[in-house]
């Protein structure tokens, strides 16, 4: 596949890697960008990035979302937990990846107090309540249906997940 096919399987935001081996990124932020609090933060993030491609932005919720690209996380554990990628390939989760791509994009002063000793386990318990009970007070559907809806989706379509305009 040449770079150009890869280009038109995704939305042009969703992958910022450079063609080399080595990308120009500095963190590969896993959203869901059907949550509209995940995207609200995303939005936050993209303007302090201001185009510098520090981050590269990766909506797990596009049905074009391959794990393979993405550090082997698949879409039912990205759903449960925010995850990231460094460029080592190294997966990081929950608060630790707000910790690192704020701090990539220079304010990480928001969120130094969470990696305090004393906080750091309070803020952990905090975020793990809100990752289980995020989807319901996004008035969405529980994790299960969302992943069975996918998984019909994705089966309806070609094995290369092109769609044909015809």
């Amino acid at each position: 596949m040449t770079p150009s096919e890869t280009q038109l399987d995704k939305p042009a935001e969703a992958d910022t890697r450079s063609q080399t081996s080595s990308p120009c990124w500095k963190i590969e932020l896993l959203y869901d960008g059907a949550c509209p609090l995940c995207l609200r933060e995303v939005n936050f993030l993209r303007k302090r990035d201001a185009g510098r491609g520090l981050v590269a932005f990766v909506d797990i919720a596009d049905d074009n979302y391959t794990p393979e690209e993405h550090g082997d996380i698949d879409f039912e554990t990205a759903m449960g937990r925010i995850h990231a990628v460094l460029p080592d390939g190294t997966v990081i989760k929950n608060i630790e990846v707000f910790r690192r791509t704020y701090k990539v994009l220079g304010i990480g002063w928001i969120y130094a107090a969470t990696n305090w000793p004393i906080i750091r386990p309070i803020v952990n318990q905090i975020y793990d309540v809100w990752a289980d009970y995020r989807l319901a007070l996004t008035g969405r559907s529980n994790l299960a249906t969302i992943v069975a809806e996918r998984r019909q989706r994705l089966e309806g379509q070609p094995s290369g997940r092109c769609r044909l305009n015809n």
